[in-house]
């Protein structure tokens, strides 16, 4: 029979359709065949194809703008907002606006075309979860900006452009609704219980662990309770900590190595799928948060979101998380995965 299970932390409610319930095996991917691009904006030697970049991980005497580099931060050739000018809020009527003021930028993670992030060493993305650290400690320091989010689309069919590795962050000028619903719902359980629910949901499950994926000193990968795709994978500290760019200076180490684990149990469970991942962390300007809790959201392009989700705002999974996580925990990793 199906059943509804209610997020602790939103209070929306998720379908887990047992009836359509699926395996990994069952899933075909989204995806197209991979074309190789003529041309790529991205890769080493087209540095002067892209606006100039903003912070580089470089060779030592190699110059902005010119090879040397093994990440690279570029500001959006086409962003969604400009960083230039003045917010100017003001009404038109019973309506509100203001200018599209903030900052988009593009971090290109490797300098190899067709490296994909979990193939990345687990040296080489500690260096990048750092460069997402520092570009939020620079942005925040502009006080129009209230919400920075890091974000990557990996696969056409979740929304990348270009198939040469690479991440975004988008500084807003206000905090999105999404984010204030979580604030909110993290809020009323700390008035209620005097704990952090993140923290809660930790402690649950690596005591439960019928959701849990991996776990090292520092964080654990579980599947949420209630997750609105197949295979969606959350990546939490265990210790409590609301803002990711506060983190101490060697646990982005163990960061890396969850992460790596995390990206390819999923690769390899589901034949290399599109998805999404979203880093979750306080709003820039606020101070440390008791109630809130950093964390990344994975998340497998492997449904579509249709009327029904649109018109409720439920969505409709047919994997339950128990099975999900079960399967991941399974998937041999070999001698490779560092």
């Amino acid at each position: 029979m199906p059943e509804l299970r209610k997020d602790p932390i939103y209070g929306r409610w998720i379908i887990i359709s047992t009836e359509r319930g699926k395996r990994p095996s069952d899933f075909v991917s989204l995806e197209p065949p991979k074309k190789k691009a003529a041309f790529c904006p991205f890769d080493v030697g087209n540095e002067d194809k892209t606006p100039p970049e903003v912070q580089a991980l470089r060779e030592s005497g190699t110059r902005a703008n010119t090879p040397g580099w093994t990440v690279r931060v570029v500001p959006n050739k086409f962003p969604a907002l400009q960083i230039e000018g003045s917010l100017n809020r003001r009404g038109e009527g019973l309506y509100d606006k203001m200018n599209g003021i903030g900052a988009h930028e593009v971090i290109i993670e490797t300098t190899d075309h067709d490296q994909e992030m979990s193939q990345f060493p687990v040296e080489h993305l500690e260096r990048l979860l750092e460069v997402y650290r520092d570009r939020i400690l620079d942005l925040r320091k502009d006080d129009r900006f209230k919400y920075i989010l890091i974000f990557k689309n990996h696969g056409e069919a979740a929304g990348a452009s270009l198939e040469h590795s690479h991440s975004q962050l988008i500084a807003t000028p206000i905090i999105p609704r999404r984010v204030i619903a979580e604030l909110r719902g993290s809020r009323q359980h700390f008035e209620l219980k005097e704990r952090c629910i993140y923290c809660d949901i930790v402690n649950h499950e690596l005591s439960s662990g019928k959701r849990v994926v991996h776990q090292n000193e520092n964080y654990v990968s579980f599947a949420p309770f209630a997750p609105r795709f197949p295979f969606e994978t959350w990546v939490v500290p265990k210790v409590h900590d609301s803002k990711f760019e506060n983190r101490r200076f060697g646990t982005y180490r163990d960061l890396a190595e969850i992460f790596k684990d995390a990206l390819t149990r999923i690769n390899r469970a589901l034949n290399n799928p599109p998805y999404n991942f979203v880093l979750h962390t306080a709003p820039c300007q606020d101070p440390e948060l008791e109630h809130y809790h950093w964390h990344f959201e994975i998340m497998p392009k492997l449904t579509k979101v249709a009327g029904f989700e649109w018109g409720t705002g439920f969505y409709i999974n047919p994997t339950p998380p128990e099975d999900a996580a079960d399967y991941l925990r399974q998937i041999d990793l070999g001698n490779g995965q560092h």
